[in-house]
């Protein structure tokens, strides 16, 4: 890792500190997909739909928003699949990026997996998303293997990176 990597590692482990108290988590409702849809539709080009949300709740899936003084700042949503549970989704508000929001995010998700019985948690990211690559990395995720064509992409389909971190 290069200095600059490690002292923006050390400055988000920092603000990830300062941030966990002014954060509320809770579980996500269909009154919520509105505000979530907003979010998603300004930080992907290819977003999850409305539909996705709406099954994911009526699935069951443990779909969470995190708020901060009031206002919601991002959103999770995580399959269960016996010992272990899939990240399908984790966003944070573009102008609220890079400030340890997703860092603190995904610890909060960590201890909710746990909880459910979780021993792994497993994700896909796509290889030109760096920040989130990066983030994964910083909390302990490793690639495990590749899906070949997984993503829609402006020239045709992007491959995902498959990612596990043992909980």
């Amino acid at each position: 890792m290069s200095v600059a990597n490690v002292k923006r590692a050390q400055v988000a482990a920092a603000g990830d500190a300062a941030l966990r108290p002014r954060l509320a988590y809770r579980r996500m409702t269909a009154a919520d997909i509105p505000a979530v849809m907003a979010i998603e539709n300004r930080i992907y080009p290819f977003p999850w739909t409305e539909g996705n949300f709406v099954d994911s709740l009526a699935s069951g899936y443990s779909a969470w928003i995190c708020s901060e003084t009031g206002g919601m700042v991002g959103y999770a949503v995580m399959m269960p699949v016996l010992d272990e549970t899939h990240l399908l989704n984790i966003s944070i508000a573009a102008e609220r990026q890079c400030r340890g929001l997703g860092s603190a995010l995904l610890e909060f998700l960590f201890g909710e997996a746990r909880a459910g019985g979780a021993q792994s948690m497993l994700l896909e990211v796509r290889p030109s998303n760096a920040s989130g690559l990066a983030l994964y990395r910083r909390h302990g995720f490793a690639e495990i293997g590749r899906r070949c064509g997984y993503y829609p992409g402006r020239d045709g389909r992007e491959d995902a990176i498959v990612m596990r971190r043992v909980l």
